[in-house]
């Protein structure tokens, strides 16, 4: 049988008071008090002979899980699976697995040989340094910021997972709509963003980034599913805006849509400069000069 680890993380949405179900005698599990912790109980796990990590928890917990991993692993990957109790669940959308998901049903597809998932992760690398600064799923600047904290108030309203999804993006569209010339969602973020050859420095409304394939709602902003890092970029102020966002999430290609101002890529790396905040998989970092790059491929067991 797989050696198999399970990381709890006790103030994920869904496990909050809930207590954790007991474990299979063989399984070792670690609960991060803070995420200090969590290095250290990944260490536990690898000299422990973890060939299977499950994480138990949302979006955030997968990042934080996958930024210290390679390190205490020795820079090897273990096979992953995700048991989907945060706030949101993107990675677990994508991959396919189900809301409920338990350990004994991960380690009972392990028994059984079903076919695993494999996902690219994203990387952000700062400038002047060697090793990723994070490791995640979906990265975003100027508008995609601002609405990842309307998200936030949402949450806090109640909504989660597809919810949140829908009321957040009503809330940025409406404010995008309605505001003025000078409107810090209209007017976006200021910044240096380098795919491939070409170079432009000016006020992006968006610059959103992602290996996944498939997103909530049925959305498809970087067209049809396919693998590899994507790259959606929209000028400010965005124009048509109206009727070029159903377009977008039917992931629609049309010429106007170019010359417009909004832009598809797809890319093993980019370069962005600018001085505001980015997020990545739900939380927001201070920026500089990053750089983003396709990460290694993930083996995820999925039921």
């Amino acid at each position: 049988m797989i050696r198999a680890g399970l990381i709890w993380n006790q103030h994920s949405h869904r496990n909050r008071g809930a207590g954790r179900a007991p474990l299979p005698e063989d399984v070792l599990d670690i609960v991060p008090e803070e995420p200090s912790h969590l290095a250290a109980g990944l260490r536990r796990l690898a000299g422990e002979g973890v060939e299977l990590v499950v994480i138990d928890g949302g979006d955030g917990t997968v990042r934080e899980v996958l930024t210290r991993l390679p390190e205490a692993f020795g820079g090897r990957w273990p096979r992953l699976a995700v048991l989907p109790n945060g706030k949101t669940n993107a990675l677990a959308l994508d991959i396919e697995t189900p809301l409920g998901t338990t350990v004994e049903e991960i380690l009972a597809a392990c028994e059984a040989g079903k076919p695993t998932k494999r996902r690219q992760c994203l990387e952000v690398i700062r400038a002047g340094q060697s090793e990723p600064e994070r490791r995640g799923f979906l990265f975003g600047v100027g508008a995609f910021v601002r609405a990842t904290k309307l998200a936030q108030k949402n949450h806090g309203r109640g909504f989660i997972d597809d919810a949140a999804v829908g009321m957040t993006m009503a809330g940025g569209l409406a404010r995008t709509v309605l505001g003025g010339a000078g409107d810090r969602w209209r007017r976006g973020e200021q910044a240096r963003l380098t795919i491939g050859a070409t170079a432009e420095e000016r006020r992006w409304f968006l610059v959103m980034a992602s290996t996944f394939k498939r997103f909530p709602l049925g959305f498809k902003p970087y067209g049809e599913p396919r693998e590899g890092l994507k790259v959606l970029s929209v000028e400010a102020p965005p124009r048509r805006l109206l009727r070029a966002l159903p377009r977008i999430i039917r992931g629609e290609d049309t010429a106007w849509l170019e010359a417009s101002g909004y832009h598809r890529h797809d890319a093993d790396s980019f370069g962005i400069s600018f001085e505001g905040e980015f997020v990545l998989d739900g939380e927001p970092y201070k920026g500089g000069d990053l750089t983003v790059r396709q990460g290694p491929s993930l083996e995820f067991v999925i039921p």
